[in-house]
């Protein structure tokens, strides 16, 4: 279970209840709004995929949202040969735009294809939609999930969490002894994916038992 040494700071968990995604994609537009992300070339700090599930005439379709996981064990951050991948004290994974020289290294060494380039026709696309002054992503380079940083500091829930019409996206403290998102943790409930990677996650699914012999990261 993820750990935040200084029991001061808020050790964030994120719970996402399978049984419960519509497969709206909602949460793809919140997101792509708050955090400018390049959704005209498909990029995406999060995204919706689907599978199937049962046999024969008994065949389901399972809707499984996926971003970044926040990975205590940090395969893309020990990848990165200039210190652009970092932690925030309370174990969330950033990358520092100014530092990051796009090498994809952090690319490949994630194991949930998490990450993407943010290229420079991005960029000059981005500047053209939201203006230079607003404009998040100043320069090319490695972008993926941040829990918005920048909301979570403030108190606010992840915009994707916010927006989730069905309340199957969850934000908790697991520092915090009364809040029943995190308990969905600490019961066992919400459960990793890929345990066997020994990344230490803050993203967990309740459901995953639903989902086919495969993962969507396992089959790729």
């Amino acid at each position: 279970m993820s750990e935040v040494k200084n029991k001061n700071l808020p050790n964030w968990v994120f719970v996402i209840d399978l049984n419960t995604c519509v497969g709206c994609n909602a949460c793809m537009a919140a997101c792509a709004q708050e955090n400018q992300s390049p959704y005209w070339a498909e990029k995406w700090r999060t995204k919706v995929e689907q599978a199937e599930v049962g046999k024969g005439d008994n065949i389901g379709r399972i809707f499984f949202p996926r971003l970044c996981m926040h990975c205590q064990n940090t395969p893309c951050y020990y990848a990165c040969p200039t210190g652009a991948t970092y932690k925030t004290p309370e174990g969330v994974v950033m990358v520092n735009q100014d530092l990051c020289i796009g090498c994809e290294a952090c690319v490949t060494a994630c194991p949930y294809d998490a990450r993407y380039r943010y290229d420079y026709e991005d960029v000059v696309k981005n500047k053209e939609l939201f203006g230079e002054e607003f404009s998040i992503h100043q320069v090319p380079h490695i972008d993926k999930c941040t829990f918005c940083y920048h909301r979570i500091t403030k108190g606010l829930e992840p915009a994707c969490v916010a927006t989730c019409p069905t309340d199957c996206r969850m934000w908790g403290d697991l520092n915090d002894p009364n809040d029943p998102v995190a308990d969905l943790v600490r019961s066992g409930r919400a459960k990793p994916l890929a345990v066997y990677l020994g990344t230490d996650p803050k993203v967990f699914y309740v459901g995953l038992d639903t989902l086919p012999a495969k993962t969507p990261e396992e089959a790729e």
